[in-house]
């Protein structure tokens, strides 16, 4: 055993450590939010790639305790060492496979590189051994780099606008303590633009799709959906109108390109989620004030990942119609973008200051929120006392290993 009192190790609001209890106790919070299935039929098998945080993680909760999901979900975690603890998503994982038992689930989990061949492989050779054939193929992966499996280019992701600089408001934190700053970030060349699109675009998606049909694993009515994000005219400078919208627009093309190759045994979707406060969505400039602002102003009206990750089942389950919009996306973001929202969004946007942020932003509840995606900040840890840091990752019931 290794026992530690761990404190938080974090600048500003970003965490380099995690806390085992509380990314456990998340968990638990999030799974008491899901209904129970109505009944006990078997319900689909489905491999989930990113799923230990985020959308991921709620999909991956959603779908093992309302929908009695079998499969396989893949996370790229980092394990424990004698001076660190694991990543969260390790130790989200470890209790996600706890409650999946209990459920009596028959899932399993993969830790390793989503964007190599070997991995590919492996979870289609678990799927092909214990399934035969998969149902649902859900995408939710954000990286800062990737291999190349067929060059072995590393490409980087960057988070620049294109066509002009970026200006800005931004939060930021000194000591704990929230304030409004100025951002300026500076054009992103064609070359940065070109990285992150192999990064975060569509290519290892359609990968994924490829290797299963490749090994004729897809079962009669495959589906699969990718996420995706819009977001508000706020942010699209640096979002949907910069490189990250570069490498969302593939990811929607590739959604084209792909329902092609299934010629009618399967459909592909990208899915418009909502804002959230996630691991990923924190690394983006300007996001975390506008996030603050629109959380004040949607009040109970805010969707969490959970909230979406359920409508999203739904409609993939049939329970509810896709509901696509014009370009044949899955839209979970409605609340978000309603007219109404964003022009209060905007007016606060436009009018906040160092002396009308608490009135005008929910800047407390953000630093909250993202201290829990660490573990931290959690009602009902005791964080004085000792924590077991190396938690082992879930056994695979075939293999016990």
């Amino acid at each position: 055993m290794t026992l530690r009192t761990i404190k938080p190790g974090n600048r500003g609001y970003l965490y380099v450590n995690s806390h085992p209890t509380g990314c456990r106790t998340v968990v638990d919070h999030l799974w008491q939010q899901i209904p129970e299935p109505a009944d006990d039929r078997p319900g689909p098998v489905a491999l989930v790639i990113g799923s230990s945080a985020g959308y991921g993680l709620a999909a991956t909760l959603v779908g093992l305790r309302a929908h009695r999901m079998r499969g396989l979900g893949i996370a790229f975690e980092a394990p424990a060492t004698e001076r660190r603890t694991a990543g969260a998503g390790w130790y989200r994982t470890a209790r996600t496979a706890e409650l999946a038992a209990e459920a009596g689930a028959d899932f399993t989990f993969l830790n390793g590189d989503a964007f190599s061949d070997g991995v590919k492989e492996e979870a289609a050779d678990r799927i092909a051994a214990r399934f035969g054939k998969v149902d649902l193929l859900i995408y939710s992966v954000a990286a800062p780099r990737r291999t190349d499996p067929v060059t072995g280019e590393v490409h980087h992701s960057v988070i620049k606008p294109l066509g002009s600089d970026y200006r800005a408001k931004t939060l930021v934190f000194e000591d704990g303590t929230p304030r409004i700053g100025e951002l300026h970030l500076q054009i992103a060349d064609e070359a940065e633009r070109d990285a992150t699109v192999q990064v975060m675009g569509g290519a290892d998606w359609q990968l994924w799709v490829d290797a299963l049909q490749s090994r004729g694993l897809l079962a009669d009515g495959f589906r699969t959906v990718a996420l995706s994000y819009v977001g508000s005219d706020i942010t699209a400078p640096v979002y949907r109108a910069g490189t990250i919208g570069a490498a969302k627009q593939h990811l929607e093309d590739t959604a084209r390109t792909l329902n092609t190759r299934l010629d009618g045994a399967g459909h592909a979707y990208t899915v418009v989620a909502g804002a959230a406060v996630t691991q990923a969505s924190t690394a983006i400039p300007s996001i975390a004030l506008y996030t603050s602002i629109l959380h004040r102003v949607t009040g109970d009206g805010w969707q969490t990942t959970v909230d979406q990750a359920a409508e999203l089942w739904n409609r993939l389950s049939g329970d509810a119609e896709p509901d696509l919009d014009d370009q044949d996306r899955i839209r979970l973001d409605d609340w978000e973008m309603n007219p109404r929202v964003q022009t209060a969004v905007r007016a606060m946007w436009d009018r906040i200051d160092a002396e009308t942020m608490d009135t005008r932003a929910d800047t407390g509840w953000f630093r909250e929120q993202v201290g829990r995606l660490y573990g931290w900040d959690v009602p009902g840890v005791d964080y004085e006392a000792e924590a077991e840091t190396a938690v082992p990752w879930p056994a695979s019931p075939s293999s016990g290993v």
